[in-house]
Order: C-alpha cells, then structure tokens, then sequence
C-alpha cells in the first residue's frame, strides 16, 4: 500500500543491507519512522512492544526472527531457545507459533551450514503468502460490498464498520479486513468506513485511520460506544473485522471490544463479517471462550495516552486516578453463532465446524 504516495510494506529486506525493517507502528499517526531489526532479540521486542502488530504481520515478523537466529548461531539449541523467546511474546495470535513453527520444522532437516539460507528464503515466503491471502480475501469479500452497493440508491456509499486495525498495517500488505476496501475502491465503488477508536491502544483511531487516508478511503472516527447506536439508525451496511485466531468450530478471537459490535450487529440485523486468513485458523481448538489464552497486557495502556500538542511534542499524560485497579484484558471472543460468516482465501463460507472443515480439508486434525 501507499505512504506518502510511495508503494511499502510493513516489513522487509533490502539487497546489501544487513537485518530485517520494519515501520515502528508505536510512532503512528504522528511519526512516520522505520526501524531495521539485527537480532532475534530485536524481532522478539519489536512484538512485544507492538512495533510491529496484528496476527500475520506478528507471524512474518517471527519467522524473520528465525531466519536472523539462524544467521547468528544454527545450532539446534539456540534455534530452541530462539523459537522459545519468540512465541512468548505474545500468546493470543495463533501465526507467531504458527510461523516459528513452520520453520523450525523445516530447519531441523536440514544440515546445519543450510540452515540460514532457508530460513531467509521461507521468511520472505511466509511474507509473499500473506500478501496473496489478503488478495484472495478481497476479492472474495468485495462480493459481499458489491451485493449491497446493488441495492443502494445510486452514489450513496456502502457503510462499514470496523474494529481495530486489520489493515495492511496488520499484515504485511493488503490487510485482513481491509482488503475487500481496497478491492472496493479499486472497482470504482462507493464506499465509506466507520472506525472503532478501539481503546486502550486507539489502533483504530491512530493505525486504520491513518492507513484509510493515506490510501483516500472516505472514513469517520468514531468512539468504540458508537457502533450500537448506527447500527439502531441503519447507518451501517456491514460490519467486517478480523481475527487473531479462529477455532475449528468457527468462534473468534480478535481486539477487545469485537464481541460488543457482534450482540449489536445480531439485534441490529447488520451483517457481520470476520476477515480469516487460513494461519489464523487454529483446528487444534474448539471452544474460543474456554480455550484460548487472553493476553492481559500493561495498566498503564488503560492509564495513560499519548498524543501530540498543539507545539508538536509527542507527550504521554494519566487520564485515570492514581492507583486507581486496572483490568486490561487484550481480546475478546465472539461465538460463532453471531458470525455470518468469514471470509477465506477459499471464499465465505460459514462460521462452523463443517464449513471450516470442507473448505480446509488438509488442515483438520483427528
């Protein structure tokens, strides 16, 4: 996608250059900086500080982790130690093992002396896959805009909604829930998109925002409370978020906040949509709400915020009491009863064990 006019992603290599960079996603929307990771150490801070965020972008960026520990040190152990270092960043999105996984699989067949090599090459797959399913997904989902856009009077916009940032700023290009967007408005569709704020960490008000209108995307901000009272006033045609992992069954993890806008979608007959690329498909589970761990993360996201002056400083200031309790719980789970559907590099189909089943035979277990 575009940043100042100039096609990027989010993460990448450049010839000659030692590392791996990325766009440091904590300096958005004020700061547009870029940050080149040298180490597995580095990769590793980079999640856990959410330099780098969401499920596909966090999984290339470990298996680029992996391809620089294997650079520095090949051995059995100290891939061990760095595949360990890596999935403990974060444990909720189900690519960062996924990944991590995929290449410590590929690695240990493989003679010591090679492995670095093909840990390069298999990052900078992981990294072109991800491009190609947010693709595909969009032009699956943009059906689902196009269906609606027919029934629409002519000029007025279709009206989404989103939840955080499943943007390409999520992934490494395209984005999740973005893609069937940017489909849209590629084909010439009218479209206008609703921003969930997405509190603690705002990624929808700094990140999805910012990537909207780097691209020229009609969009509005709104507070996370918002989305109830549109949908009551049928200002929302669709809802379309993504996902940080999906069990077999068809339940979803995602940000904090998505389960309150799926009740509202349900009670509101707005269609809702979960944007699934298949590495965010966990078969190894099957109850979202029992099963998955939920990353609880600082007080201080909840406590403080950051912003920018009217002089230009970024500064941080605490917006609750001092030593007032915080519960920060990173996601929520939303069943899938409450889901239309999810749309797939395979196509939408249902949010049902069945349905994930038929369309991903290859990755049931049992």
């Amino acid at each position: 996608m575009r940043v100042n006019g100039r096609s990027m992603r989010t993460i990448w290599t450049e010839p000659g250059e030692a590392g791996v960079f990325i766009i440091d996603q904590t300096q958005l929307p004020h700061r547009f900086l870029t940050r080149r990771l040298h180490s597995v150490e580095d990769a590793a801070e980079a999640i856990l500080s959410m330099q780098v965020r969401g499920a596909p972008l966090i999984g290339a960026t470990a298996a680029y982790g992996m391809a620089l520990a294997a650079a520095s040190d090949p051995g059995e152990s100290a891939l061990a130690a760095a595949a360990g270092r890596l999935v403990g960043t974060r444990p909720t999105a189900v690519n960062l093992k996924w990944a991590v996984t995929r290449v410590i699989e590929q690695l240990s067949r493989l003679p010591a002396e090679d492995r670095a090599k093909a840990a390069w090459a298999l990052a900078a797959d992981i990294a072109e896959e991800d491009i190609a399913l947010n693709r595909a997904m969009g032009e699956h989902g943009v059906r689902l805009i196009e269906a609606i856009a027919a029934q629409k009077q002519a000029g007025r916009p279709v009206n989404i909604l989103t939840h955080c940032n499943a943007g390409w700023l999520a992934t490494v290009d395209r984005g999740t829930a973005t893609a069937s967007i940017y489909e849209a408005c590629e084909r010439g569709l009218a479209v206008h998109v609703y921003v969930d704020e997405t509190r603690p960490r705002n990624q929808g008000a700094s990140l999805t925002a910012w990537e909207l209108g780097q691209e020229g995307v009609p969009h509005t901000v709104i507070p996370d409370n918002t989305g109830g009272h549109l949908m009551q006033h049928g200002l929302v045609d669709i809802v379309i978020v993504g996902t940080d992992r999906t069990t077999a069954a068809g339940d979803v993890c995602n940000k904090i906040g998505t389960y309150l806008k799926a009740l509202a979608a349900k009670d509101n007959g707005v269609p809702f949509y979960v944007a699934a690329p298949s590495p965010s498909i966990d078969f190894s589970l099957s109850d979202g709400i029992a099963e998955i761990p939920i990353e609880e993360r600082s007080s201080a996201e909840v406590t403080h915020m950051t912003g920018e002056t009217a002089a230009g400083e970024i500064e941080t200031v605490r917006i609750t009491p001092e030593g007032s309790p915080v519960a920060n719980y990173g996601f929520d789970v939303t069943p899938a009863r409450l889901i239309t559907g999810l749309i797939t590099e395979r196509g939408v189909i249902a949010a049902n064990e069945s349905a994930l089943a038929a369309a991903f035979p290859e990755r049931v277990i049992g």
